[in-house]
């Protein structure tokens, strides 16, 4: 092969680059595009990320000092159900909660005292369903109406040396990407159970692991217990995160040029080794092909499931690309290009579906495609065939 022809080669090669780079800077475009505006829309239906607050009581001491006080027990359970969005090429993260709270508090000065019980709902733009907050149990209990302010329910008890009361509160609502339950900072944390209950089983905790957990029908049964603990950390329940095909596809785009650039070498190597020429012109049509791909399969997403995009966007690439060698150089380079396209495009372009895949795919297609070159051209004399070679078919 001509030194001229590895160099237009090399030029095909930078300008199909840059084209493949534009197009995923153009998705990522549309994809925050869409973000943005699709964002605000579900939070505003659904609900923020939630964070449910520890409650605590206050009280003034003989000496004139505020003083607060945490719940001598507490018995906490929430329910999440998965319920994702989508808008565009990007699924929202949003979910439903079921809470119930139940807490203990117990007067454990000396006096009679009046003690304020602060409940902290959960902040943003939240919409509370069927929310319940009691004092007291039995005939004895009282349902509070007081009205929140400032995002926490406040009401007041009196309670004698010793004497305790059952607080519980209860409600419904929804929310995206994230639930957490937070404790106030260095504050002692005594007999605390939470039992999380989720409709899925991909769970991932942001803040804390779950002391015990169990598979259920629908999903799984988490539970952190905290016998008596001081700076407790606070739990924290992500999402499942869901395939956002805009994504994809731009990485898919971004990292294209790796795959082409295995393809040339893999078709020029042998090419060259069996005698068979291929003119620049035939690389522009190979770099095409490959072009053809990511540029498909992104503008199918809109319309077409992520999947079936991959598939129609792959094969028709595969039709051109190794169609066309077939019919430029014949059948030994058409089983070649077959393979090396469908390890180094589709392949590696479907490791993108799947987190932390891209790399070791990569590794792994890099050391085979050695391997395989260099048994191929192990006895070749490439003094003789790296001259002037005679077009011919294989």
């Amino acid at each position: 092969m001509k030194h001229t022809h590895l160099i237009t080669i090399a030029v095909i090669f930078v300008c199909t680059t840059l084209a493949w780079w534009l197009l995923g800077g153009v998705i990522t475009q549309r994809t925050v595009h869409v973000s943005y505006e699709t964002g605000d829309s579900v939070s505003g239906r659904w609900g923020p990320q939630l964070t449910q607050k520890h409650p605590s009581a206050r009280y003034t001491s003989s000496s004139g000092s505020r003083m607060v006080l945490q719940p001598a027990k507490s018995d906490v359970k929430a329910q999440l159900s998965y319920q994702p969005v989508k808008m565009g090429l990007l699924w929202h993260r949003t979910y439903s909660v079921k809470f119930e709270g139940g807490y203990t508090f117990v007067n454990t000065t000396a006096i009679t005292q009046t003690f304020n019980i602060d409940y902290d709902l959960p902040g943003g733009n939240t919409l509370l369903d069927k929310i319940r907050f009691t004092l007291g149990e039995g005939a004895a209990a009282r349902r509070s109406v007081a009205a929140p302010q400032e995002g926490v329910i406040t009401d007041s008890v009196q309670l004698a040396p010793g004497e305790s009361i059952p607080v519980s509160v209860s409600y419904e609502c929804r929310g995206m990407n994230f639930w957490g339950y937070t404790f106030a900072d260095a504050s002692r944390i005594r007999d605390f159970t939470l039992t999380l209950n989720t409709d899925f089983s991909d769970v991932n905790f942001t803040i804390s692991s779950p002391t015990d957990r169990r598979p259920t029908e629908k999903g799984m049964e988490l539970i952190w217990k905290y016998e008596d603990a001081i700076s407790a950390p606070g739990i924290g329940m992500e999402m499942p995160r869901e395939l956002n095909a805009g994504p994809v596809a731009a990485q898919i785009s971004f990292y294209a040029p790796l795959s082409l650039l295995l393809f040339f070498v893999v078709i020029i190597i042998t090419a060259t080794s069996r005698g068979v020429s291929l003119h620049p012109v035939n690389y522009f049509f190979l770099a095409a092909g490959f072009f053809a791909f990511p540029l498909l399969f992104s503008y199918m997403l809109d319309v077409v499931p992520v999947h079936l995009s991959f598939v129609i966007a792959a094969a028709a690439s595969l039709v051109l690309v190794c169609g066309y060698l077939r019919a430029a150089a014949g059948e030994f380079l058409f089983r070649v290009a077959v393979i090396a396209q469908t390890a180094y495009m589709v392949l590696f372009s479907y490791s993108f579906f799947f987190k932390g895949l891209t790399g070791l795919t990569l590794t792994v297609g890099g050391i085979v495609t050695l391997g395989v070159l260099m048994a191929l051209t192990a006895k070749v004399d490439w003094s003789q065939k790296l001259g002037t070679v005679s077009p011919r078919l294989a």
